[in-house]
């Protein structure tokens, strides 16, 4: 019997699978226990992507400047960083053993381009799919059918799931928000704007400058460093949080207190490892605009019409959730 809130998520085709096969209820109710929301599943998938960009000694920040023996290497890669971060035990003949049942793990940046091995037969798959150009995420579980598969007529015999056969795949998420690739996707004269400086601090500033009010990860920040002690180009201590404060820009990062404050402002709050930057201007708190209380004087998000002034120092003495601002 499945909890009433996992069932409640699910149509009335995926409820029959569900109490078709026991065994793949009991690994779906498993992964939904361990990840309700699905973000822990989100970040293995971008820390993923960009432990293969390497952006830090490359400087890459785009899927398709990989080359083709990475592409290949991705799949290990996601089975490997998915098991590291919810212990699945090892399979006796699949991947993973989770709640009992062996498990594959197929993952593929092409929606539907899953590549079933032939011992694969009749055990249950985890499926998973992202796209970091539609910054999108699905994950899903399916028994794998010979009548559902595409022969394979490679080497290894590999197979793939039919087209019309991929609505037999149990949603664990399906299309959730991958976080965001900001290299990727920001205004392309901004990114160039920011690789145009030489030093990495330079970069920095200039990241900060240009992507205002939008959530920039530790990776980000690594592949426009390129530098070992990148996290330093953000301190407060001649970092950008100092040489930003002239220009009315602050940049919170995952302290609780920079996290209240960015909610009160109306900007994204910084998940763990984010920083996210905006110019804010001092105001009387009767301008009609979300404001927080910041070294005693009230602050908002600036407009473009604001004249700029010296912004306030961040608050630092409380304990970041879950971990610590990696820039403090």
């Amino acid at each position: 019997m499945l909890p009433l809130d996992i069932s409640a998520a699910i149509n009335i085709h995926s409820l029959d699978l569900l109490q078709e096969d026991s065994q793949l209820a009991a690994v779906y109710g498993h992964l939904r226990h361990l990840d309700p929301s699905g973000q822990r599943f989100a970040s293995v998938l971008r820390d993923t992507i960009d432990q293969l960009l390497n952006g830090e000694v490359t400087g890459r920040y785009d899927w398709k400047s990989l080359f083709k023996t990475e592409k290949t290497h991705a799949g290990t890669i996601v089975e490997i960083n998915l098991q590291r971060e919810f212990k699945f035990a090892d399979g006796a003949a699949m991947d993973y053993r989770i709640s009992g049942v062996d498990v594959d793990c197929k993952y593929s940046q092409q929606f539907g381009g899953w590549m079933i091995p032939p011992e694969a037969m009749n055990h249950l798959c985890l499926l998973v799919w992202a796209d970091d150009y539609k910054s999108k995420w699905s994950a899903g579980l399916l028994r794998i059918t010979p009548d559902w598969l595409n022969q394979g007529n490679n080497r290894d015999m590999k197979m793939t799931v039919k087209a019309e056969h991929r609505n037999k795949i149990l949603w664990l998420w399906h299309e959730a928000e991958l976080p965001e690739n900001i290299l990727l996707h920001m205004n392309a004269s901004d990114r160039d704007a920011v690789f145009s400086h030489k030093s990495g601090q330079g970069r920095i500033d200039e990241l900060f400058r240009r992507v205002q009010g939008r959530r920039i990860g530790r990776n980000v920040v690594r592949t426009v460093a390129q530098q070992k002690d990148y996290m330093k180009r953000v301190r407060g201590n001649g970092g950008s949080r100092s040489s930003l404060r002239e220009e009315g820009i602050i940049i919170m990062g995952d302290y609780r207190a920079h996290q209240e404050i960015a909610k009160k402002l109306g900007l994204p709050v910084p998940l763990e490892g984010d920083f996210v930057s905006a110019r804010v201007i001092e105001t009387d708190g009767q301008c009609g605009r979300p404001h927080a209380v910041i070294e005693g004087a009230t602050w908002a998000v600036a407009s473009s019409s604001d004249i700029t002034s010296r912004a306030p120092a961040l608050p630092t003495h409380l304990a970041a959730s879950p971990g610590t601002d990696p820039a403090e």
